[in-house]
């Protein structure tokens, strides 16, 4: 006999709360009902047909509208789109504090009802990202991207190094050529069958370490390339109100982007993705002293998008330089200064995603 969706469980059926504690291979779910009461625990594979039992199995025990998943982002992300898909409320839920797990112990399965009750309690109020989209297709594309723009740094740095204790007619002969001069030089080296006729053996060596660095740096370029293209062209197609304001471009669009995620309802107002993106003022008052301070939380890469947005902005943005001249003349300092346009920028960013935010899905 097949299990009944909550939807033919009927307005009777009782409603419950799953709490997940994420593993590589194995979650562990707990259902709790609405009182907080345990009513069951139970492990299922992390694959296709263990999400698909996981929720027959929870079917069963009521209706389930809401989840805390602990590592949405990362083991549980293909639990919470699967939940998602099947219209629950998936809430990001952080690990057990010390003095919990102090008093309670260590435990999967107690893990999993922490999570049920921090949900409960209101304590986890963060909703998942959604994953099933374009921005998640920017993330996997940026990190791709982020990986090969590091290789590369790396690899360069290393080409110059070894071409330092190289030999002197070696270097005079690289001498006076621009980084990217350099590396195709090298790559036009002769490989260790052609070249062994040189007598020096270091030399040979440093030659054939050298050319192949210099293809190497040469094959990362081209896929840094690339993938700025499939970016660019993801944020065109998707997201293309984004590139109209001035120093909003391909790359900081996708950083921001990612920080929302594919379902930016998530976030209830400008204010939230402020303080999400880390440019919203932290207050740092004493007695009769009040003040504020910059935020040092919050996601650094969105953070850094917003800053590379304002400086660009003050470069050709007559307005922006406006506001800025402005406000120095008030005696506010270029930190303050910087943190106020970014949290404007912030604005900007979300109402236009949320105005090219798609209907709900069917």
């Amino acid at each position: 006999m097949s299990i009944p969706s909550p939807a033919e469980l009927g307005p009777g059926a009782d409603e419950v709360v799953l709490g997940v504690d994420t593993h590589r291979d194995v979650h562990v779910v707990a259902v709790l009902s609405m009182m907080g009461v345990v009513m069951d625990t139970a492990s299922f594979s992390a694959s296709a047909v263990g999400y698909r039992d996981l929720w027959e199995w929870a079917s069963r025990l009521g209706v389930v509208h809401r989840a805390g998943v602990e590592g949405s982002g990362s083991y549980g992300a293909a639990l919470s789109r699967y939940l998602l898909a099947r219209r629950v409320e998936v809430l990001e839920v952080n690990r057990p504090d010390r003095s919990a797990r102090r008093r309670r112990g260590k435990s999967d399965p107690v893990d999993a009802q922490e999570a049920a009750r921090a949900v409960l309690s209101g304590r986890a109020r963060s909703q998942a990202k959604g994953g099933d989209g374009p921005v998640q297709c920017a993330r996997l594309f940026k990190l791709a991207k982020d990986s090969a723009v590091k290789a590369r740094t790396q690899a360069i740095n290393q080409l110059k190094a070894v071409l330092i204790t190289a030999d002197p007619d070696l270097r005079e002969e690289l001498s006076g050529l621009k980084t990217m001069a350099l590396v195709h030089a090298c790559a036009q080296f002769e490989d260790w069958e052609v070249c062994g006729g040189v007598s020096d053996v270091v030399g040979q060596a440093t030659r054939i370490t050298l050319c192949l660095l210099a293809q190497r740096i040469v094959g990362l370029t081209r896929q840094m390339r690339d993938l700025e293209k499939h970016l660019a062209g993801l944020v065109k197609r998707h997201f293309p109100q984004l590139l109209v304001p001035v120093g909003i471009g391909p790359d900081s669009a996708a950083t921001l982007l990612i920080t929302m995620g594919d379902n930016p309802e998530r976030l209830r107002s400008e204010a939230s993705f402020a303080a999400l993106c880390g440019v919203s003022p932290v207050e740092y008052s004493s007695g009769r002293r009040c003040r504020h301070r910059l935020n040092r939380g919050g996601d650094r890469r969105a953070n850094a998008a917003l800053y590379r947005i304002v400086q660009s902005r003050l470069r050709f943005d007559a307005r922006t330089r406006g506001y800025y001249e402005r406000r120095a003349a008030e005696g506010k300092a270029r930190r303050e200064i910087i943190r106020c346009l970014k949290r404007y920028a912030a604005r900007e960013v979300f109402h236009l995603v949320r105005q090219l935010q798609p209907g709900p899905r069917s």
